[in-house]
């Protein structure tokens, strides 16, 4: 049985620099997760806390300039929905679709 939260998602990310396109896979083991995303920014895995239908993980970015992201998203169903901590950057939208 799968998990809630476990599957694969297209994202958007609202920026300053457009609209940052990604593909998201989540694979829960309790209150924890693994996964990847992969896009633009570039390609990294992830792992974080699942809380409920809550995700929250710490992301490298490297494309435009290092940086570590803060990541919160909510599923709901087929829906994403979250925003982007970047740090004295703000933090930005993310929305997104289960694919998978």
């Amino acid at each position: 049985m799968m998990a809630g939260v476990d599957g694969t998602y297209d994202v958007t990310v609202k920026s300053p620099l457009g609209d940052q396109k990604s593909t998201l896979t989540v694979k829960s083991d309790g209150n924890t997760f693994t996964g990847t995303n992969s896009g633009a920014m570039g390609a990294s895995d992830v792992s974080g806390e699942v809380n409920g239908n809550t995700l929250t993980w710490k992301q490298q970015m490297t494309v435009p300039m290092p940086m570590t992201l803060d990541m919160n998203v909510t599923i709901d169903g087929d829906t994403v929905t979250g925003n982007v901590g970047a740090g004295a950057f703000g933090s930005f939208p993310l929305t997104g679709t289960r694919v998978g």
